[in-house]
């Protein structure tokens, strides 16, 4: 009797336990996905915030191309007003399409790319496009996890009911855009 006592007993304490346990997963979990979007957040800002340099140096030698200096100036706009993954993703593809298009302008005039200036810009744009990848990385890992978490038994019954949900990789999806901007111009 003793023993189906005791039984009953660890049962009643283990599954709370599990539960504490499996809750505070799924919560390390999702503060590790809103930490990695942080990070993706702050490199796109980042990006962002070089552009309007690098269009007035571009506006200086290129000053008739306006029709790629207001797409840049456009996708600078969407990429500030985003709210979601999706909108940022969008935001994210027409950004690099864009600096793109003005790279290819710049390979037509020699003066633009041999300015110090416009090689320092782009030696930050490198940098901050090779940090906004290891953001990506960064948040698609912990996002895997939270999902992994959120679907997989006995976590997707807590995960319902305490409202944890799946959350959206931030991949790009145009295998065009996938390309980072030309930005070797030293040549």
């Amino acid at each position: 009797m003793a023993v189906v006592f005791y039984v009953i007993l660890a049962v009643i304490v283990l599954i709370p336990l599990i539960l504490v346990l499996l809750y505070n997963s799924l919560v390390r979990s999702r503060n590790m996905v809103e930490e990695g979007w942080s990070g993706i957040d702050v490199q796109l800002t980042r990006r962002a915030d070089l552009v309007p340099n690098l269009v007035e140096t571009v506006k200086g030698y290129a000053a008739h191309e306006k029709s790629v200096l207001e797409e840049i100036t456009a996708a600078r706009t969407a990429a500030s007003s985003a709210q979601s993954v999706d909108g940022t993703r969008e935001a994210a593809n027409q950004m690099t399409a864009a600096l793109g298009h003005l790279f290819a302008v710049a390979e037509a005039y020699p003066d633009l790319k041999a300015d110090a200036n416009f090689r320092e810009l782009q030696t930050q744009l490198a940098e901050t496009e090779d940090m906004i990848q290891k953001a990506r990385r960064y948040y698609n890992g912990a996002v895997r996890r939270l999902n992994t978490s959120v679907e997989q038994f006995p976590g997707n019954l807590v995960a319902r009911q305490f409202g944890f949900d799946r959350a959206e990789y931030f991949e790009i999806e145009d295998p065009a855009s996938r390309a980072l901007p030309k930005v070797d111009f030293g040549g």
